[in-house]
């Protein structure tokens, strides 16, 4: 095998563990809550480790984000506000600052454009060589793969990217949870982005 065959293979393994992610709504309505915490008549149920997706992951990893769940219940005889009337701290009741929705949104999502470097595939070529009984070279003939492999795999990436992009904007505004007004007797579900790398224990603090 061609030494240019063996590195277009390599290259090909290489890019297809790059393809972009999709993404698997979280839906915090129908989510298992095991960790809670209850204060003054409101009760906070929360999840960490949402993202299956491993460019999400990384990129949440990378950085020092922690996408969280949450649902609260208001038991009290009045109205609160998220963010103001209730806030979240952790155990040692330093409070904890919660992420604007659309900064979360720009850390956690991939860039489509990175997925251009797959044009990089372009100019390879597969060649044919055949030979006659003798071992002369009779005919070579070449096809262009990397034009068809480079553009495909570069606009196919974009477009999957982009479109996990959306749905995982779409589900932060659906379930953006600060400044929200929780009526008495109602249940809210959430999903909020906090700035850490250990999965703390969260408690409420009631204003």
């Amino acid at each position: 095998m061609k030494l240019s065959k063996i590195i277009f293979l390599l290259s090909c393994a290489f890019l297809f563990n790059s393809c972009a992610s999709g993404y698997k709504t979280i839906n915090p309505t129908s989510l298992n809550y095991i960790s809670n915490n209850t204060s003054n008549g409101v009760t906070l149920e929360y999840k960490y480790d949402l993202l299956n997706n491993k460019k999400y992951i990384k990129k949440e990893k990378k950085n020092g984000i922690r996408l969280i769940a949450i649902r609260i219940k208001n038991d009290t005889e009045k109205d609160l506000v998220f963010g103001k009337d209730i806030k979240l701290t952790y155990e040692n009741w330093n409070e904890i600052y919660i992420i604007e929705t659309e900064t979360v949104y720009k850390e956690l999502k991939q860039s489509p454009a990175s997925y251009l470097w797959y044009l990089l595939l372009s100019p390879i070529q597969f060649y044919t060589t055949k030979t006659d009984a003798y071992g002369y070279t009779e005919q070579t003939s070449s096809f262009p793969v990397g034009l068809i492999a480079g553009p495909g795999l570069a606009g196919g990436n974009m477009i999957a990217a982009s479109s996990a992009n959306a749905k995982l904007k779409k589900e932060l505004n659906d379930f953006s949870i600060n400044g929200k007004i929780i009526k008495k007797g109602e249940t809210v579900f959430g999903l909020i982005g906090i700035r850490a790398y250990n999965y703390n224990a969260l408690r409420l603090k009631i204003q």
